[in-house]
């Protein structure tokens, strides 16, 4: 069942314009989740905010947010203030910059959305954005509020529709140099290198969805259902951690090219 549509708005081209929805390119509708549970009574365990100095609940109406300016003071903003930031990207995605396609890093993209058409009406001006960008092979920036946030925003241009995904504020992305900068080039061995290609070709599949499957989670469930009949769950075997003293490269590629043994 495909998601609801949790945003509507437009798709703004400089004079094209064309209603579009949005829903969420992933789901977490299938993860085992818990409640928190007072083991006494077996009730439920609400959370609740509570002044921290008083000690005392406090009241969904008296909630505001607060920007520290110095030991516990703070600037405080009401909801209308905030909204009233960004009022232009609430409703609008004006794309107004364009980017080779190739040229933004993986790390910069965040979440992933659909954008579809919101009336049929609206098709041809969304087609017309969507061939554009495939035939010139780039990706539009614009930005729009989400989750109460204006972010920037890549659309990317897949099959009929286009993908949108927010994308990461620079100062949340470190720099891959202060980390890969020091690692050495060392070159590898040329005996070494058909085995190690062999090796991943013995390896090598088609993608699919199974491939990232939750392995965790199936256990969790395992136990859920053998205590739903009263049984008690069969204790998994620790996983162990492999060892990282290899001695030799090619002894090691050697063995784990063996047949392996049933």
């Amino acid at each position: 069942m495909a998601p609801r549509t949790f945003w509507k708005g437009y798709l703004k081209l400089s004079l094209v314009t064309c209603p579009v929805a949005m829903m969420p390119a992933r789901s977490e509708s299938d993860k085992v989740r818990f409640h928190t549970i007072n083991r006494k009574t077996g009730n439920r365990i609400q959370s609740r905010f509570v002044d921290a100095v008083t000690g005392k609940p406090v009241a969904d109406d008296d909630e505001v947010k607060g920007y520290p300016k110095g030991d516990d003071e703070y600037v405080m903003l009401e909801d209308d203030e905030l909204d009233s930031v960004a009022l232009e990207s609430t409703r609008t995605i004006d794309i107004e910059i364009f980017a080779a396609r190739s040229s933004v890093g993986w790390i910069w993209y965040d979440t992933p959305h659909y954008l579809v058409p919101d009336a049929k009406v609206g098709e041809e001006a969304f087609s017309v954005i969507r061939e554009a960008m495939k035939r010139t092979k780039t990706v539009g920036i614009s930005r729009v509020v989400l989750y109460r946030r204006e972010r920037a925003v890549l659309l990317d241009a897949r099959d009929n529709g286009i993908v949108l995904w927010t994308l990461r504020y620079g100062d949340e992305v470190r720099p891959e140099k202060d980390y890969f900068g020091g690692i050495g080039k060392a070159e590898p061995e040329a005996d070494l290198r058909p085995l190690m290609d062999k090796l991943i070709k013995t390896r090598t599949k088609d993608w699919s969805p199974d491939l990232a499957t939750d392995p965790v989670q199936d256990e969790l469930l395992g136990i859920i259902k053998a205590k739903q009949k009263g049984r008690k769950p069969a204790k998994a075997a620790p996983r162990q951690a492999s060892e990282g003293n290899v001695i030799s490269i090619m002894d090691a590629l050697k063995k784990s090219l063996e047949p392996k043994r049933k």
